[in-house]
């Protein structure tokens, strides 16, 4: 699958070299993720704070807010199944969502919200939760 990542920390976002296209296997989902197909994702400031200032031996795919398709789901998922449109903020433990395909645990996604596109529905997660948090 293709990704985009970074492999150096501190580089300009103008610069050719901050933000690369790699290719990357298709993930497997583990007990409880779900491998979900990305439709669409949005920028946040953790996404530019985490390039700026984490250093990576390995390329490293930002980005946490996204809205997809489940693909395929873990053996232990009770919650979703192929084909429920989702959203989501991922783990910045995990890799991000700048990525074709992303695995993401059950219990941090929701459904869709009908009434919003997919590029409305990216912009929601993360900064709801700031909102909410406040």
């Amino acid at each position: 699958m293709k990704a985009i990542a970074y492999t150096q920390h501190g580089l300009p976002i103008d610069d050719p070299h901050a933000l690369v296209e790699i290719a990357l296997p298709i993930p497997e989902p583990g007990p409880r993720d779900l491998r979900v197909k990305v439709h669409a994702v949005s920028v946040n400031p953790v996404d530019t704070k985490v390039r700026r200032n984490a250093a990576t031996e390995q390329p490293r795919v930002l980005g946490w807010d996204a809205v997809g398709t489940v693909d395929a789901v873990g053996a232990g998922v009770t919650l979703f199944k192929p084909g429920d449109a989702v959203y989501y903020a991922g783990s910045i433990a995990r890799p991000g969502s700048n990525a074709e395909y992303q695995l993401v645990d059950e219990r941090i996604v929701g459904h869709k919200p009908r009434t919003l596109d997919d590029a409305a529905a990216a912009a929601l997660p993360l900064t709801a939760i700031t909102a909410w948090e406040l």
